[in-house]
């Protein structure tokens, strides 16, 4: 059973979401936030949860601090925002926060399904419009560079060939057969690889290894 908590400060749209996961047997949704504070009081409780869909503009904690948060504190948790607004600065903002995909509200049923069940495999779920906005970003980043990233940055041979099956956009389980790995030794170099980056998500890995000639 996948367990799923939904945060957005509107109900209707909590009661949309749940009525859109309600036709899949495998999807339990544990609880649902108001805003990012609520979500985390009972992450505190209770972080026995898979996947998150994160609204982005709510009141008191917005969508991409919590999932800054979150990412810190419950790395295992995967995230994916789920909103109305696909400006280049949300997007960006998500990924740099760690969010693991990107969706729009107005996705049908199956969609999110497929969308959260690709994340869980390791995936990155986007919509074809925020997938275009994502590479452009990657091809042209807004420039955030601090003193930080420009510390020289070391990773073994094995973490690099990783690396480069991740920027193609390969599942863990893709990449463990390219490599002849376990997907279990895939996620853990990814994890070594997120360390010693200081990131985040794959997307963002990938962006920072670029900028660093890595690959």
């Amino acid at each position: 059973m996948l367990k799923v908590a939904i945060v957005d400060d509107n109900t209707f749209l909590i009661n949309a979401v749940k009525e859109k996961l309600s036709f899949f047997d495998d999807v339990s949704v544990k609880h649902t936030s108001m805003n990012g504070t609520e979500l985390l009081t009972k992450l505190e409780e209770n972080h026995n949860l898979d996947l998150i869909l994160m609204d982005i503009e709510m009141p008191v904690l917005n969508g991409i601090e919590t999932t800054q948060i979150v990412k810190q504190k419950y790395p295992h948790i995967k995230i994916i925002m789920l909103t109305a607004f696909d400006n280049d600065e949300h997007i960006f903002n998500a990924i740099k926060a760690g969010a693991d995909g990107y969706l729009l509200k107005e996705i049908n049923p199956k969609d999110l399904y497929e969308g959260i069940k690709e994340t869980l495999n390791g995936g990155a779920a986007m919509n074809p419009s925020i997938a275009m906005k994502t590479l452009k970003l990657l091809r042209n980043p807004i420039d955030i560079q601090n003193p930080r990233d420009q510390e020289e940055i070391s990773l073994s041979t094995r973490e690099v060939e990783v690396l480069e099956q991740l920027s193609k956009g390969l599942s863990y389980t893709v990449i463990a057969d390219h490599l002849f790995l376990s997907p279990s030794t895939v996620r853990k170099h990814i994890e070594n690889i997120y360390k010693k980056l200081q990131v985040h998500s794959k997307i963002e890995a990938v962006q920072k290894a670029r900028n660093h000639n890595i690959i």
